[in-house]
């Protein structure tokens, strides 16, 4: 990409340069990104809040830092923004809830913290799923339009974090920060043509995101090349080693090729096969040694365990709002804590103790290479409102195994179909190696042109109508007792039904996870020590 592009498609490692030489100024670029927000934004509903003071007023600070030689780092003067389950003090966290409208925070995450310490500016709160969570679909029965696809604006970007990879993407910012419990970063990025990392489970803190899955939940970051990606993960964790040296290369990168993801989920679709098998080419012609190897527990299963782990929690952290404000959550959300509602503990134990075996199993597959690549999602992005595609393009996925294991991921593009959407492939590093896992993904974007393309997002068309999933009335006689001996009551008789309707599948979900062999065997600890200093969610202790 030139230097002659606009100043909101420059990587961070352009406009830094740049600005160190005093070329242009943290203002100026502050400026081309509001520019393009003004002609963009109506377009994708990326933002649910724009701090366009806030964010000039930090620019002239910037700028007056930089020119008195106090010059920060690559971040410094570097517009982003974050999904609004992030706090960021002044401004509203609604998690795209009316439930939380009114809720303005008086300090920021820890990771919003550590990238305004490293001089970057934020310029807002992105568009996601209510509470950063969901069932897969979207209702538009939220305050906030669903964010559309800068590729194509009828087109789904995948959830949770929405908004975040629609930015990066259409250029609004030059990076952004999101969160994935089972996905929810990498089905954006995919989705949307960018590349979305996730560290190791417990590398950063989850202090002031609004929790979804406490054992699951890690923070990650959009960018639109790995190197940008792997500046704001240095920032982020503290250490520049993250950050990919000049010139790195495939050149003897030991690599594992898992295509074989096992029963359960359809095979990836034709386009993405074609470029999977494009972009393990440039590995081999590259240099890198490839081995073929299988999941060593299939994805499908994987992510039945993350069904019963996922919902579960959230209807712990979120029951009071189920218990008392039902009518005022969105469906996806009532439809998940509903079902999270209906999880035996027997079942939910028995999830965390497989998740022990996951997670040895993909160690010991990993420990031979540097890094593993796979499908990501298994479709293309579907038509926005429109099911089962949705629902399908959300949990058919090669994702939710390294949720589990707790590796480092990522996705990255690797071409685009016959029809404009972006293609992509999934990357897996070891255990605390973000490092090699993201100088793995520069080297094959340099050795690759697809970070030369850009959307232009066409006007959104009129939202869909959308797709209510199955009621079941004539069991809510079944359900009365349950409901009232819970302290759910409140529930409308619509939803009643749609909570009936929940019964089997999340039973037969429940009994179909694999009991360990061992009683011995325990459930999985949590995967995110507190960093020093901090409570368990890594939020600093008063």
């Amino acid at each position: 990409m030139s230097n002659r592009s606009p100043l909101w498609a420059w990587t961070i490692a352009q406009a830094s340069q740049a600005l160190r030489r005093g070329e242009i100024t943290p203002r100026a670029l502050v400026e081309a990104h509001l520019e393009r927000i003004d002609q963009v934004e109506s377009s994708i509903h990326a933002f649910i809040h724009l701090d366009r003071e806030g964010a000039l007023q930090a620019a002239d600070v910037a700028g007056r830092e930089i020119a008195a030689g106090n010059w920060k780092g690559p971040l410094h003067g570097m517009p982003f923004a974050v999904k609004d389950n992030y706090d960021v003090a002044g401004l509203p966290a609604t998690a795209g809830s009316r439930l939380r409208l009114d809720h303005v925070p008086d300090r920021d995450a820890t990771t919003v913290a550590a990238l305004k310490e490293a001089g970057a500016i934020c310029l807002g709160k992105l568009s996601t799923w209510e509470y950063g969570t969901g069932n897969g679909g979207e209702y538009f029965d939220l305050p906030f339009p669903p964010a559309r696809n800068p590729w194509d604006t009828e087109r789904y970007t995948g959830g949770s974090s929405t908004g975040s990879g629609a930015a990066v993407a259409a250029g609004l910012v030059k990076f952004a920060l999101g969160s994935d419990t089972t996905g929810s970063v990498r089905l954006p990025a995919a989705a949307t043509g960018v590349l979305g990392v996730i560290p190791t489970a417990g590398r950063l803190s989850t202090g002031g995101i609004l929790p979804n899955c406490y054992s699951l939940d890690v923070p990650g970051v959009f960018a639109w090349t790995a190197e940008d990606a792997a500046e704001v993960m240095a920032a982020l964790a503290g250490d520049p080693e993250v950050a990919p040296k000049p010139g790195a290369t495939l050149a003897g990168l030991r690599v594992a090729v898992v295509r074989d993801i096992g029963p359960g989920f359809p095979a990836p679709v034709a386009a993405l096969r074609e470029a999977f098998e494009d972009a393990v080419s440039v590995l081999e012609t590259n240099g890198a040694s490839v081995t073929e190897c299988v999941l060593p527990v299939p994805a499908a299963e994987c992510f039945a365990i993350t069904r019963l782990i996922g919902p579960a929690e959230s209807a712990a952290i979120h029951e009071q709002e189920l218990r008392e404000r039902p009518g005022d959550m969105g469906f996806a959300l009532r439809d998940k804590l509903m079902a999270g509602s209906l999880v035996r503990a027997v079942d939910y134990i028995t999830a965390q103790r497989r998740r022990n075996d996951v997670a040895a199993a993909i160690t010991a597959l990993l420990e031979p290479f540097d890094i593993l690549v796979t499908w990501g999602q298994l479709h293309l992005p579907p038509r926005l409102g429109v099911e089962p595609e949705m629902t399908a393009y959300t949990v058919e996925t090669a994702l939710t195994p390294f949720n589990l294991s707790g590796n480092p991921a990522l996705v990255q593009c690797t071409g685009f179909s016959a029809d404009g959407l972006p293609l992509h492939w999934q990357m897996v590093g070891r255990h605390g190696r973000e490092d090699t896992l993201l100088r793995a993904a520069a080297a094959f974007e340099a050795a690759t042109s697809w970070r030369d393309r850009r959307p232009e997002p066409r006007p959104a068309p009129p939202a869909p109508e959308p797709h209510r999933p199955e009621m079941r009335p004539d069991r809510t006689d079944e359900l009365a007792p349950f409901l009232t001996r819970h302290g759910l009551a409140a529930l409308a008789p619509e939803h009643r039904a749609r909570m009936a309707a929940l019964m089997d599948p999340v039973a037969q979900n429940g009994v179909g996870v694999p009991r360990p062999a061992s009683k011995d065997d325990g459930p999985a600890s949590v995967f995110m020590p507190a960093p020093p200093n901090t409570n368990e969610r890594g939020t600093a202790d008063a």
